[in-house]
């Protein structure tokens, strides 16, 4: 039997395993509130441009809007043998209205039509990752509000550098996301022009008006290349790369958390919700919530390499391996909206622990620079001398096993004679992190300022 899509050219249907390789229904299915919201803009176009008559165009938008229902009510039946989403809406419509449905694919093609369901799909999960995002920066400032003079470590090399505070901590991971959802909105703002009306590559004789489609469509303008039309996929790669850094940025807070909450650090708590037990230990307490946002930065990653690999060698216009655009294109951002929410989730659960961290913070000589800035304003020093002689007192501290606080003043000015007692003022953690007074520093006033701007910010729908 001949495939019934395809008309007479070919006489007899796809061996079974052209079809297994071929059929894409199984995943483009999601693309069918696009494929419907494209097809019903494409036949309202042919009515008002006077390619249809006003009667099938009424009797395929009727039918478009049942086949929608049955779509969203679970009752549609999806056939694999018609290949994808496109036939199977286009299927079903026949069924429907009868043979004016074919009417429908005038001055189209399914290589136009697949890559306004994919805009249009991509589009849509930018805007909603983007409102994510924005909820994650919300719940950190907030944190970062409330912890805004919690002294911490701060580290380099994952060795204690200087103390900071954990509200600027978390504010650092709001600064990531703002640029995360700056990628979204420019990929957004790039994406939005509309290929339907491109058809198979080269146009089509009818006359269309693709300036209509593509504003019922909320594009800002047609493409403008009928060959880049169908051919082009940097929506998707850009899409994917967006969401490759910003699943980046959630996999190094999420290897923070692993780290912060083993009983080695213990800087934070997670409750019950954001972790599990163990089958065989009863005393853990795994952050799998965290581990698994971390684990899944490489499926996204993953995906934008794949497509940049499908894409790096066809040449114009449409060739069957973009279908290879789809499925990594729907996981890695469906993985995405899924750390971004359980990020969201875990931010809001977990609490510092203040007395750890403050302790921690304290620890490996974190305070050195503040002795050595000191030496440079009080004592005039070069820094680099005010470095050795810091370095040398941090010597002599670890010898003997103490803070540079516990050393004797005559220790001190046995490496610096000019040393006087208004030194130690600069030595304690909290003194540290208020001194940081530089635009972007850890000081308290710092870090509540730039949290109640985001706030605001995001509040008002802006960020």
């Amino acid at each position: 039997m001949s495939n019934r899509m395809w008309g007479g050219r070919f006489a007899s249907g796809p061996a079974e395993i052209m079809e297994e390789i071929n059929a894409s229904i199984g995943f483009d299915k999601r693309l069918a509130p696009q494929d419907i919201r494209g097809s019903l803009a494409h036949v309202a176009m042919l009515g008002t441009s006077g390619v249809l008559p006003a009667a099938d165009v009424d009797a395929i938008t009727a039918g478009l809007k049942s086949v929608q229902a049955e779509i969203e009510a679970g009752t549609f039946a999806f056939r694999r043998e018609l290949e994808d989403i496109h036939m199977n809406v286009e299927s079903r419509l026949t069924e429907i209205v009868g043979p004016a449905a074919g009417r429908l694919h005038t001055a189209r093609s399914r290589n136009d039509q697949v890559a306004t369901d994919m805009k249009l799909w991509v589009r849509d999960t930018l805007d909603g990752l983007d409102a994510q995002a924005a909820a994650l920066q919300q719940a950190l400032a907030e944190k970062a509000l409330r912890h805004a003079g919690t002294v911490m470590p701060g580290f380099t090399h994952l060795q204690s550098a200087q103390p900071v505070t954990f509200g600027h901590h978390m504010m650092a991971y709001v600064e990531m996301l703002g640029r995360d959802r700056g990628r979204f909105r420019d990929a957004r703002a790039r994406l939005n022009e509309c290929p339907l009306g491109a058809a198979a590559l080269a146009g089509t004789g009818f006359p269309i008006d693709r300036h209509a489609t593509a504003a019922a469509l909320g594009f800002d303008r047609p493409t403008a290349n009928s060959l880049d039309s169908v051919a082009d996929r940097d929506f998707a790669l850009e899409a994917l790369s967006a969401a490759s850094i910003c699943a980046v940025h959630l996999s190094r807070f999420a290897e923070e958390l692993v780290v912060w909450t083993s009983a080695q650090f213990g800087f934070v708590r997670l409750s019950d919700g954001y972790t599990t037990g163990s089958s065989i230990m009863p005393q853990k307490r795994n952050p799998d919530a965290a581990e698994l946002v971390r684990a899944k930065a490489g499926r996204i990653v993953g995906a934008l390499t794949g497509l940049l690999i499908v894409m790096k060698g066809l040449p114009l216009a449409y060739s069957k391996d973009m279908q290879e655009d789809k499925e990594g294109t729907f996981d890695a951002l469906q993985a995405l909206s899924l750390c971004l929410a359980a990020m969201t989730g875990m931010v809001r659960d977990l609490e510092p622990v203040a007395e750890t961290l403050a302790k921690a913070a304290g620890s490996g000589y974190a305070t050195a620079t503040d002795l050595a800035d000191w030496l440079v304003r009080e004592l005039n020093l070069p820094f680099r001398e005010a470095h050795h002689v810091t370095g040398r007192l941090v010597g002599a501290a670890s010898a003997k096993g103490v803070g540079l606080e516990a050393l004797s003043l005559e220790e001190m000015q046995a490496a610096e004679p000019r040393i006087t007692d208004a030194v130690y003022a600069v030595l304690g953690v909290e003194n540290s992190v208020a001194s940081r007074i530089s635009y972007g520093g850890t000081a308290p006033g710092n870090v509540r300022a730039q949290a109640e701007r985001w706030l605001a910010q995001l509040s008002g729908g802006e960020g």
